[in-house]
């Protein structure tokens, strides 16, 4: 059974709470380099991309090195990384799509970030909301299994139908907060397995909800 709006913004808003000052843990310095990291994160740890992204970013600092760069080369960087073949390739094109269709610069809307080699929605809403400010809500594996484990959405929800619950449950100016303190709940408490929740009953306090 799916919680009312009111019940699952009282379970965001606690997790909110436990991790009031969560901050993004990919490590970048500009827009270019939090989407080349954000694209990194597919299927591997933050820390592990932390890990290959120094030197990546010496050796390629700008879409032009990284155009310019071979997908092989580029390979060497992020070999310890899954998929690190595929996402040479991914970089490559879509740094030379930076300067072909954007001169050189992050774009900031969805649909011309989703234009781009190796970006899908979740990277993209990840961009805007971290990178530029702008609302948006990013949907991992932490954040779809916490919503569904806590009852925000129906089990069967897709990562979009996730999105969309949250984005109606919560003002826009939570969107962000809830997605950063979401990720380290799920790191540090809703585990996949054995889950420790329970030992927090402020999430379940639905008196007067």
């Amino acid at each position: 059974m799916v919680l009312s709006k009111k019940r699952a913004r009282h379970v965001i808003e606690e997790i909110i709470a436990l991790f009031p000052d969560a901050k993004p843990s990919l490590d970048f310095r500009n827009h270019f380099e939090l989407l080349v990291a954000v694209m990194l994160s597919a299927q591997t740890t933050d820390a592990a991309v932390n890990k290959a992204t120094p030197a990546l970013f010496e050796a390629y600092p700008t879409p032009q090195d990284m155009a310019t760069a071979g997908e092989a080369d580029i390979a060497k960087h992020i070999s310890r990384l899954g998929l690190y073949r595929n996402k040479a390739k991914f970089l490559k094109k879509c740094a030379q799509q930076l300067l072909d269709d954007f001169d050189g610069q992050v774009p900031q809307t969805r649909a011309e970030l989703e234009s781009l080699a190796g970006v899908g929605r979740k990277t993209a809403n990840v961009v805007m909301s971290v990178g530029f400010g702008i609302p948006a809500f990013a949907v991992d594996t932490h954040v779809e299994r916490i919503c569904k484990h806590h009852d925000i959405v129906k089990k069967s929800a897709t990562p979009l139908e996730v999105e969309k619950r949250v984005m109606e449950v919560l003002p826009p100016e939570r969107w962000l907060p809830a997605h950063q303190a979401m990720i380290y709940f799920g790191r540090a408490i809703c585990h996949p397995k054995n889950p420790e929740c329970d030992h927090y009953p402020q999430l379940y306090n639905f008196k007067d909800i």
